[in-house]
């Protein structure tokens, strides 16, 4: 389970993250949306410990990513945007790197396993100047989910995916959601997460607008009518022309 309690995160005296809180129980997966400069990716990285919080805190199972970040760690993996990887270690020894950050014994049939599964199988002993960009992206994916965490943290997941390859990722994110892991995923493509997510949280200016299921957003948005898109909520709630 992640819990957001109150974070905050400045820069100087701009706050890009303002008193925010949620929480993502097992099996559930949380889309966040909003335009350019929401606060999207300081919130994910708030929660995962790459930058700490200016005040509140980030409980992972229970465990503080301020007081206790190595615990909370250990049961959490970010996925980013920009994949970022050793230009002189193959796919399969990135893996095998992984695995020993981790402690992960016998890893060698899990990372063979999510090879197949985001068809990487054929890419095993390449370098990373030899993929694509989608590639690369599906490494970065197959290392955060080697050690089997409960709780995953996805950033435009679907970025350089063909067609094919973002069914398969989104079947991967939902398998794991529907295995007891709590899921958040970070996209622009409000298609994806109508698609996948169970409840939606849209962020403006760094504080949460709303959130609950497309259902529950437009119950509680009296103007609203009629069985509505995220695509039109979103446009309705931060309005035209500012994404």
């Amino acid at each position: 389970m992640i819990e957001v309690d109150r974070v905050t995160r400045k820069y100087g005296s701009f706050a890009a993250v303002k008193d925010l809180s949620f929480r993502v129980e097992a099996g559930e997966v949380l889309g966040i949306v909003g335009p350019n400069g929401a606060g999207k990716t300081t919130t994910l990285r708030c929660i995962v410990g790459i930058i700490p919080p200016t005040a509140g805190d980030v409980r992972i199972d229970g465990h503080s990513i301020v007081s206790d970040p190595i615990a909370a760690k250990k049961r959490i993996s970010f996925m980013p945007d920009e994949p970022r990887l050793f230009d002189h270690l193959t796919v399969f020894e990135h893996l095998e790197f992984i695995a020993r950050i981790y402690g992960v014994e016998g890893f060698e049939t899990t990372a063979s396993t999510l090879l197949q599964e985001l068809e990487l199988s054929r890419r095993r002993d390449s370098l990373p100047a030899e993929l694509s960009r989608g590639m690369k992206q599906k490494l970065v994916i197959a290392c955060g989910l080697l050690h089997s965490p409960d709780n995953l943290v996805f950033d435009e997941p679907l970025t350089g995916l063909d067609p094919l390859g973002m069914r398969r990722m989104k079947e991967t994110i939902v398998k794991r959601a529907r295995d007891g892991a709590a899921v958040i995923v970070s996209s622009h493509m409000l298609h994806l997460v109508e698609e996948i997510c169970s409840r939606i949280l849209i962020l403006k200016e760094g504080k949460k607008i709303i959130d609950g299921s497309l259902e529950e957003i437009s119950r509680n948005i009296p103007e609203l009518r009629g069985d509505l898109s995220l695509e039109e909520i979103f446009i309705h709630i931060i309005g035209p022309g500012e994404e």
